[in-house]
């Protein structure tokens, strides 16, 4: 696919997404609206719903906090975004959420500015979902 293409792709899939009326939390709208991983940072500060391929997960069992992190929207460390998983929300997902490295999936929340990166803090499974990226 041609660069322009991909770009064209995602200023329409963004477009969308911020004349979409807002949707219930779980609701599959929410999802078909979602916003890619790479372009999270221009929702800081804003409830969304981020898509993209999980590059690296990873259980920092050794930081304050225990966190798990998935980043997303590019290959560690010059990723655009992060779902992290508070160490004692941790015992909740089943299977563990390094499980979702490779995989695609929709993280649901309040977004926001982490350094120069997005981050949404998600402290239960049902905001963070397997996805069909089409």
């Amino acid at each position: 696919m041609k660069i322009a293409s991909v770009l064209t792709l995602s200023i329409a899939v963004v477009g969308a997404a911020l004349l979409m009326p807002a949707a219930p939390a779980n609701s599959q709208s929410q999802i078909d609206n979602a916003i890619p991983a790479d372009m999270a940072p221009r929702f800081a500060g804003k409830a969304g719903t981020v898509c993209g391929k999980v590059g690296k997960a990873r259980f920092a069992e050794n930081s304050e906090g225990t966190p798990t992190f998935l980043y997303m929207g590019g290959n560690f460390p010059r990723h655009t975004f992060t779902a992290r998983i508070p160490g004692d929300a941790r015992a909740k997902f089943k299977p563990a959420p390094e499980e979702l490295e490779g995989k695609d999936v929709c993280v649901i929340g309040n977004i926001e500015r982490d350094q120069s990166r997005a981050e949404i803090v998600v402290s239960s499974p049902s905001n963070l979902k397997l996805a069909t990226i089409r």
